[in-house]
Parts: structure tokens; C-alpha cells; sequence
């Protein structure tokens, strides 16, 4: 049996604590599905396609990543796609006890699904895509949090 991952998330935009996250659980699981979830209450400063196409350009030699988009409960896409592990960065303690949450109600919704923390490298413990996004709007140098592609496709907005 294989094990399949989700790593659920906005996404908005793709940051090398992303990157990190993925790269370290590749030994983990067969097969990662980047899921790039569809938050009706948020409104995304880049397109489900263009992030999509961020993590499919930076995975591109990498056949255990596949990226998806979607939409509703995350154990129902869970389900969908055969994954029986959630996969989630932890940066801060704030962000443990806000994801444990999380997990433990998607534990009950569904027990045969796993959540998965791994810590984010010290280096990239300040990389959140809400700062980013910040940086962006006011025209700053975002470049020390976002991986090569991601640079490269901004700088040609």
C-alpha cells in the first residue's frame, strides 16, 4: 500500500518554508499532493493556476509531487485523492496549538487520517506568506522568502 500525503494550504504565494517543508517529507511518502485550497472567505493575491504552476515549475523533476486545487473539507479531498496523511509546517508554538486543533478535528470527521507536523527549518521561521504578501503590496524586496521561480514570475508583472 502506498502512502499518500496531502500538504494542504493557500499557497499565496509559494515560500521556501513551503519549499523546505516538502523537500523534508519526500522521504516520508510515496506521493505528496500539494493541495491549493479554495478559502470562499479569502481573497488570493495570485491566481489557483498561477500557484500551481509555481510548485509544478519547482517540482518539475520531482514525481512524487503532484499539485492539485481544491475546494471544501480537507478530509473529504483527503479521501478523493487515497491520502491517509495531512501534512502541515509547524513554525511557531502559536501554530502548533492552532493546527493540533485543526488536526484533531479532522481526526474526528475521519480517524483513518493522519496529520504529519514537521517543524520548519529556524532559517525560514519568519517566512509567512501573510508578510510576504505585506512586502509585495508595498513594493518591497519579498526575494529573501520566495523561491527562484517565484522571484522570476513577479519581476515580469
Amino acid at each position: 500500500m502506498s502512502h499518500i500525503c496531502l500538504f494542504p494550504g493557500t499557497f499565496d504565494p509559494v515560500t521556501l518554508g513551503h519549499v523546505d517543508i516538502i523537500k523534508r517529507a519526500l522521504p516520508l511518502f510515496d506521493k505528496i499532493v500539494v493541495g491549493i485550497g479554495i478559502n470562499s472567505s479569502k481573497i488570493p493575491m495570485f491566481s489557483d493556476e498561477q500557484r500551481m504552476k509555481w510548485f509544478k515549475e519547482i517540482f518539475k523533476d520531482e514525481p512524487k509531487i503532484e499539485v492539485a486545487v481544491y475546494e471544501g473539507l480537507t478530509v473529504n479531498f483527503c479521501r478523493e485523492i487515497g491520502a491517509e496523511f495531512i501534512l502541515r509546517g509547524i513554525r511557531f508554538v502559536s501554530d502548533f496549538e492552532y493546527e493540533k486543533t485543526i488536526a484533531d478535528a479532522n481526526r474526528t470527521l475521519d480517524k483513518n487520517i493522519d496529520t504529519i507536523f514537521l517543524t520548519g527549518e529556524p532559517k525560514y521561521t519568519s517566512v509567512a506568506s501573510t508578510i510576504v504578501r505585506d512586502i509585495l503590496k508595498h513594493k518591497g524586496d519579498a526575494s529573501p522568502f520566495l523561491p527562484e521561480v517565484v522571484i522570476k514570475s513577479l519581476q515580469h508583472h
